[in-house]
C-alpha cells in the first residue's frame, strides 16, 4: 500500500505535489491550534473554557475533514 502511494504521489506534477504537501501542513496546523486552545493554560484571549473547548473541538474536525479529503483525493 506505501509502494501504490508513493508511485501516486511520484505521478503527479511539481504542483500538484506541492499543494499535497501544503494541504498536509494546514491539516497539523488546525489539529495543533485545536489541542493548543483546550489545553494551554495561559490562552491569552479572554474566553470561558466552555467557548474553548467548543472552538477547539470544532478546529479538531475540521482538521479531520482535511486529512480525510487529502487521503479520499489520493486513493486514485
Amino acid at each position: 500500500m506505501l509502494e501504490k502511494t508513493v508511485k501516486n504521489i511520484q505521478k503527479k506534477s511539481l504542483k500538484e505535489r506541492f499543494l499535497l504537501v501544503l494541504a498536509i501542513l494546514f491539516f497539523v496546523v488546525y489539529l495543533a491550534l485545536g489541542l493548543l486552545i483546550i489545553f494551554m493554560k495561559q490562552f491569552p484571549l479572554d474566553m470561558s473554557m466552555n467557548y474553548r473547548i467548543t472552538f477547539g473541538i470544532l478546529l479538531i474536525a475540521y482538521s479531520l475533514l482535511r486529512g480525510r479529503r487529502i487521503i479520499n483525493d489520493n486513493k486514485d
